[in-house]
Formats: C-alpha cells, sequence, structure tokens
C-alpha cells in the first residue's frame, strides 16, 4: 500500500493557502467603479501627457463633439471596468476548468484501455483511478464556477446579459437572439449537471467493479467493467463536443468552429496521459510500483508525443483554414490572438508541439525520467496557456497579464488536486491483481 509522505501533503497545503491568498487579493484589488478604473488609466497614460493636452486642446470649443466623446469616455471606462473585474474570475476559471479536464483526460484514457483489452496497461490502473478520484471535487467547485455566472455574479459569458436578447434595448443582438433557445441559463446548467453526473457515475462504478474484481473468484466484474466502458466512451465523445461549445466556446458566442471539441479534446487528453506519466515516474521513484518498467513509461511517452503531434495537427487545420479563407466573423477570433496574445498565442505552439517533438522523438529519450519530467512540465504549462488563451481574450480582452489571480489560482488547484490524488492512492493496492491481463502487463517488454 501507499503512504502519503508528509512532505508532499505539507507541499499541496501550502499550495492551497498561498494559492487561496492569491485568489482573495485578486478579487479585493480588482477596481469596484469606474472612478478606479479612470487612476488606473491616467497611470498608464502617464507618459502620454504631449497627446493628451493637444487632444484636449483640439476638443475645446465643441459642445457637442465633447458631450459625444464623454459618452464614449463613459462606455470605454464601464467595458474597462467589466474587464478588469472579470479577470480574477476568468483566472479561477482557467485554473478550475483546466484541472478538471486533466482528471477527466485520465478518465477517458482508463476507459480506452478497458474497452481495447489493452496488455500493457494494468500495473498503471490504480495510477489513473487516483487521478480521476480528483473529478468529483473539481467537477463540483467547477459546477459552482458555473452556476456563479449565471447568477450574474461575473461577466464572462457576454450572451448572459438580458439586453442582448431584448428586442427593445440599443443593445440587441440578432444573432444572439437567435441562439436563445439553446444559450440559456437554465438549459446551460442542466446540460452542466447531466455531463457531469455521467462522468461521475462512470468514474465510481468503474472503480468500484476494478477494487472488487480483486477479491471476485471470476471475471464477471472485469467484464462489467468493459460494458460500461464501452458506454461511458459514447457518452463521453458526445458531452465532450457539447461541453467544449457550452463552457469555453460560449464566451465568444458569435464565433464558432465545427473542429472545437476535436481541439479541446486533444488538449486535455494529453494533459491527462502526462499527468499519468508524471505521477507513474513520481511513485516509481519512491520505491513503489514494482511492475512498472521502462516499457511501461515508454509507451506513456509515446502517447504523450503522438497525441502532441494530433494537438497540432488540429490547431493548424482550425488555424489556417480560418486565416486562409479570412471570412470576417471566423478571422476576428484569431485576429485579437494574434494581435493583443502574440506571446502565449504563438509560445503555446512552441511549448505544446516543437519542445515536445524534439525531445520525445527519440526512442532512448522517452526512457529516462529527467527527460520525461521535463517534456512533461513544458506540455502542462503550454496547455495551461492553451486553456488561457481560449477563454481570456474573450472576458479581459487586452487587459491581460499573468498576475497574482492567476499563478494564485494556479497554485490552489494543484495544491488540490495533489492532495486529492494522493490521498485515494492510499485507498487501495497499487496492483489489480486479479485482473485478467495483469501477468501480461507485469512481464511487458518490447
Amino acid at each position: 500500500m501507499y503512504t502519503f509522505s508528509s512532505k508532499l501533503k505539507v507541499f499541496s497545503f501550502v499550495l492551497i493557502i498561498v494559492g487561496l491568498l492569491g485568489i482573495g487579493y485578486s478579487f479585493i484589488s480588482a477596481p469596484k467603479t469606474t472612478a478606479d478604473v479612470e487612476k488606473i488609466l491616467e497611470a498608464e497614460a502617464h507618459g502620454h501627457h504631449g497627446a493628451r493636452d493637444a487632444h484636449a486642446h483640439d476638443a475645446h470649443g465643441h459642445d457637442a463633439h465633447s458631450a459625444e466623446a464623454h459618452t464614449e469616455h463613459e462606455e470605454h471606462l464601464n467595458h474597462v471596468l467589466h474587464q478588469l473585474q472579470n479577470k480574477p474570475w476568468a483566472a479561477l476559471y482557467v485554473a478550475a476548468i483546466f484541472f478538471m479536464l486533466i482528471s477527466l483526460g485520465a478518465l477517458a484514457f482508463y476507459a480506452i484501455q478497458n474497452v481495447a483489452q489493452a496488455g500493457w496497461s494494468p500495473v498503471l490502473f490504480r495510477v489513473m483511478q487516483g487521478i480521476t478520484a480528483y473529478l468529483p471535487w473539481g467537477s463540483a467547485i467547477f459546477f459552482i464556477l458555473l452556476v456563479v455566472s449565471a447568477l450574474h455574479f461575473n461577466h464572462l459569458f457576454v450572451w448572459m446579459d438580458p439586453e442582448l436578447v431584448n428586442p427593445e434595448s440599443p443593445k440587441f443582438d440578432k444573432l444572439l437572439n437567435g441562439k436563445i433557445g439553446y444559450l440559456n441559463e437554465w438549459f446551460w446548467l442542466i446540460r452542466a449537471a447531466v455531463f457531469i453526473i455521467g462522468w461521475n457515475l462512470y468514474r465510481y462504478f468503474s472503480r468500484k467493479n476494478c477494487l472488487a474484481q480483486d477479491e471476485a473468484s471470476d471475471n464477471a466484474f472485469y467484464k462489467k467493467n468493459f460494458n460500461i466502458s464501452a458506454g461511458f466512451l459514447v457518452f463521453f465523445i458526445v458531452t465532450e463536443s457539447i461541453m467544449s461549445w457550452d463552457w469555453i466556446m460560449s464566451v465568444d458566442p458569435h464565433w464558432f468552429s465545427t473542429l472545437f471539441g476535436w481541439y479541446v479534446f486533444a488538449s486535455f487528453f494529453v494533459s491527462g496521459i502526462t499527468v499519468i506519466a508524471m505521477v507513474t515516474l513520481y511513485l516509481k521513484s519512491r520505491g513503489y510500483l514494482e511492475h512498472v518498467n521502462t516499457s511501461h513509461i515508454h509507451d506513456l511517452a509515446k502517447f504523450m508525443f503522438g497525441i502532441s503531434v494530433f494537438w497540432t495537427y488540429l490547431w493548424f487545420s482550425q488555424f489556417m483554414l480560418i486565416w486562409y479563407s479570412n471570412i470576417p466573423e471566423e478571422v476576428t477570433y484569431f485576429v485579437t490572438r494574434i494581435e493583443q496574445y502574440n506571446l502565449p498565442f504563438f509560445g503555446m505552439v512552441a511549448m505544446n508541439f516543437i519542445f515536445p517533438f524534439l525531445i520525445l522523438i527519440n526512442t532512448d529519450f522517452k526512457r529516462i525520467t529527467w527527460v520525461l519530467v521535463m517534456a512533461g512540465v513544458v506540455i502542462l504549462l503550454g496547455h495551461y496557456v492553451d486553456f488561457f488563451n481560449m477563454i481570456m481574450p474573450a472576458t479581459v480582452g487586452d487587459r491581460w497579464f499573468i498576475g497574482i489571480g492567476e499563478i494564485g489560482s494556479l497554485l490552489f488547484f494543484l495544491g488540490l488536486f495533489i492532495l486529492i490524488v494522493f490521498t485515494a492512492l492510499t485507498k487501495a493496492p497499487l496492483l489489480p491483481k486479479r485482473n485478467p491481463f495483469i501477468e501480461e502487463s507485469k512481464h511487458f517488454h518490447y
């Protein structure tokens, strides 16, 4: 049995506390009124005195013009206020969805191993189950965030503004009004609840059957797991697409991409596999998992490499087609990201493709622990930046920077993730001893 080392436990608590302080600070320090925003903008414009004086001189004596300018200025202040108030919420949202989807990616990988009746992976099943133990907690926190958004505590989802679908309002948006049957708070929350409950039910029963199989005299529980895993994968592939439209794509409600569900899937799937590899390497370094050999590690690294390439193919397909066709309502998505998010947008491609590709293409490197850990850390940071790029431009616009809120949210969820995952690993033996393929898995070499 695995015992949770006190050092790691203390480390996870430190991350949670530091993270909570960072999150709290980011909410407290966010501007409350347009007057606060005025001060921030004035501080930013401190270096542009000449330009402002000239502008003031030019505006003098034009009453109609100055009234118009005043209205425009007020609108701009409100816009920036919304962006800056969104920033702590968006930081929390990105980290919450990222960690929840890592455990969902590991769950999907586990289900695929069951359905494929893979002979190499059963020695890693308890590691996968440990990582998926985060899903109930992570999805509960995430669902609370969705409810809070639906109750208008933040402005993360533009389409939730009732003015936009009110034909009397000057803000009326014909396009969003056409989507009201699908994009409305109640239906949106009901869908979210169905997805989250479905994933968690599979997680609960597949683990229960796997543990029961250890004590069983036949393979009945194994067969049950095979059947529910097949059912889950059908449910998963449908809900995963809808989830990516609902929780990520709808922050840009005018824009859509038919490839988006696959793109999001590739991002969190490779992250989930990377975490499986990292946790396995950690346990191995502590003297656990004696049956896991370099061939198992090599296989996980092959998946990290393969899905990174798959992600790149999807990223390029989406980007190139939209860029090449240059249709205004499609291309705005990438224009915003290239103009305002240049470094994270192209940096992510280097972190998620170029770096893992150059390192993991080498067969020998796939078996070296420190190389894999380095590649894994870069892949995980790269996919965090990927989610950052998907959410931030629509919610905070050009007001982004990686500040205390972003780092605090990341540390909080990382601490929680470590605490839950490693606690779950102590609850059951690390070897599923009655799995029909366990002997093959123990002696897996190539």
